[in-house]
């Protein structure tokens, strides 16, 4: 059996920059990086009446589909496992909504089900205003994001994304986006996963060693 292969997990708010990062790290020729993340859970595999799935936007109103968000992530997370212990890295950009109780409750779920395989937890984020300007350009160009007006310059829901994904000291390490390249942020995690702090993860703290007694 191959040992098992890393897992980073990119967790932000949309237009963090996320998606540029996961190229990058894919970019990276000396293994395959499987991208595992929201855009391709939500878009591709989940069927359209339940989307956007995971990447429900916090505090919107849909029971039907918040009573599902627990599952989809715990199966997700079980295919982020099965990647890693055939020797597949995985790179994932989600969007956990750490700022909430219900989203630290899912969280935690998570992190049991990849307990003893190496998983970086990484928080990506930018300021406000370079969020906004991202997400005007975004709806310039395909209209799919909520973004700023002259009556309103940020939106309640651009908001409740910054403040649910915001949580700095359960991440293993902080990225602002508006300071570094995605290349750059790239060569970051990697040279956090070769040269790893002592103690345990963020990972390893949300769920220290109760893998074994999940169903």
């Amino acid at each position: 059996m191959p040992s098992p292969a890393t897992i980073v997990i990119l967790n932000g708010p949309p237009r963090a920059g996320k998606s540029s990062i996961v190229a990058a790290i894919q970019d990276h020729a000396d293994r395959p990086w499987m991208n595992l993340g929201v855009d391709v859970f939500a878009r591709h595999v989940t069927p359209p009446h339940w989307r956007p799935g995971i990447g429900l936007r916090p505090g919107e109103d849909r029971p039907e589909l918040q009573a599902m968000i627990p599952t989809f992530y715990a199966a997700l997370y079980d295919s982020m496992a099965a990647h890693s212990r055939l020797g597949l890295a995985v790179v994932a950009d989600l969007g956990h909504h750490v700022g909430t109780p219900e989203g630290l409750a899912i969280l935690k779920d998570c992190a049991r089900r990849v307990a003893g395989l190496p998983v970086l937890f990484v928080g990506v984020h930018a300021p406000l205003d370079i969020i906004l300007e991202r997400r005007s350009a975004a709806a310039d160009a395909d209209g799919r994001y909520v973004s700023s007006s002259e009556g309103e310059p940020a939106p309640p829901p651009v908001v409740r994304w910054q403040e649910a994904t915001e949580a700095p000291d359960i991440h293993d390490m902080q990225i602002d986006t508006s300071l570094v390249s995605a290349a750059d942020a790239a060569e970051m995690i990697a040279e956090r996963m070769l040269n790893p702090p002592e103690g345990p993860t963020a990972f390893e703290k949300l769920a220290p060693e109760e893998s074994e007694d999940r169903p």
